[in-house]
């Protein structure tokens, strides 16, 4: 007979593939190999690009100072500096006072604080912008509330405008902006408010209801106050700073890309002169914090062209005209911001003719 073979015992058979499977080489639990390769992230995050800056900066130091010390890149520079040092404060500042205003102050009080005729109330609705300190991006959905909320349009629209060019944070930054020239802070109320004026009883004259797409109800509605405050406060910032820097660096660039001999030719001519700020006015959109200072930068031009950038900028510019379409409807910005354009650029002159 055959010798039966040995079986081994199941508890020994097991321990033995065991320790076999423990013997061989296993691969890492992530799966992507072992090596360099396991070193390697696999996502790049901002500890990754703020080296990888850091290399680049040391590598390019020579060429880099070398840049840095040509004159024109030193005035660019300069000019950016000067006009973002003393903006900035006032843009803070004009942000949180508007973020308090925006959510502590019920926004059915303006409509309770109007006259009930619509003609008296546009002039009221344009003075009341002096309690609100903010720039014209915060302007906008308050306007569409009001109107929301019973507001006759022509009013709302008046205090649109007025709200962004004469409350005491604007017409204090153009007074430090200016400060050899104080008739300028009086043109820019004078104008501004008139403007308003203007085009809230244009509104009343031939404005039609069909072409004003009723607002939403803002987000911070329904926020709690303290979130509402914070939410308003990190919107303006980032997008009235974010319009800042371009402008700042738009002056900056002006001052050095254009030749002298240029700006001064079109300096010289009155007419274009004021044209060519108002539309400069109209491209930059900066805020209306800061666009006193961005102005004085313009130091080639006349009083009265730099009063026209500085009337036109916060009722009509490039991003107001895209909030006015989403808010409003586009049929409204259409018709509203190059009646406003005309009227700004008007007012702006005659008020130089006769102020500065």
């Amino acid at each position: 007979m055959t010798a039966p073979e040995h079986v081994a015992p199941a508890g020994e058979e097991q321990t033995g593939s065991s320790q076999a499977v423990a013997d061989r080489p296993h691969p890492p639990a992530d799966g992507r190999g072992g090596g360099l390769r396991s070193l390697i992230p696999t996502r790049i995050g901002s500890v990754e690009i703020f080296t990888a800056l850091l290399v680049l900066l040391l590598a390019l130091n020579g060429p880099l100072t070398e840049l840095l010390s040509r004159p024109a890149l030193a005035t660019w520079t300069t000019v950016f500096v000067s006009v973002m040092v003393q903006a900035v404060p006032f843009l803070v500042f004009g942000v949180l006072l508007s973020a308090v205003i925006a959510v502590f102050v019920p926004r059915s009080f303006w409509a309770r604080a109007l006259p009930r005729h619509p003609a008296l109330a546009v002039p009221v609705a344009s003075a009341a912008g002096v309690v609100l300190p903010g720039c014209e991006c915060g302007a906008v959905p308050i306007a569409g509330s009001l109107i929301r909320r019973g507001v006759t349009p022509a009013a709302a629209l008046a205090f649109l405008l007025a709200a962004p060019a004469i409350n005491p944070i604007v017409l204090a930054a153009t007074a430090v902006a200016f400060p050899n020239n104080p008739e300028m802070v009086v043109g820019r109320a004078v104008a501004s408010l008139i403007v308003a004026m203007v085009m809230g009883w244009l509104w009343l004259r031939l404005g039609r209801a069909d072409w004003i797409r009723l607002p939403h109800r803002p987000d911070l509605d329904r926020l709690p106050r303290g979130e509402a405050f914070w939410s308003a406060v990190r919107h303006d910032v980032v997008h009235a700073g974010g319009f800042l820097v371009i402008g700042a660096a738009a002056a900056a660039s002006i001052n050095v890309l254009v030749p002298e001999r240029w700006l001064q030719t079109l300096a010289d001519q009155p007419v274009l002169s004021v044209l060519a700020l108002a539309a400069l006015a109209v491209l930059l959109s900066i805020c209306s914090e800061a666009d006193a200072f961005v102005a004085a930068s313009l130091s080639q031009f006349s009083l009265t062209s730099r009063l026209a950038f500085l009337v036109v900028g916060p009722m009509v510019d490039l991003k107001l005209i895209s909030m006015q379409a989403g808010i409003f409807g586009r049929r409204f910005a259409a018709r509203f911001a190059p009646a406003t354009f005309a009227v700004a650029v008007a007012v702006a002159v005659v008020t130089g003719m006769v102020l500065l």
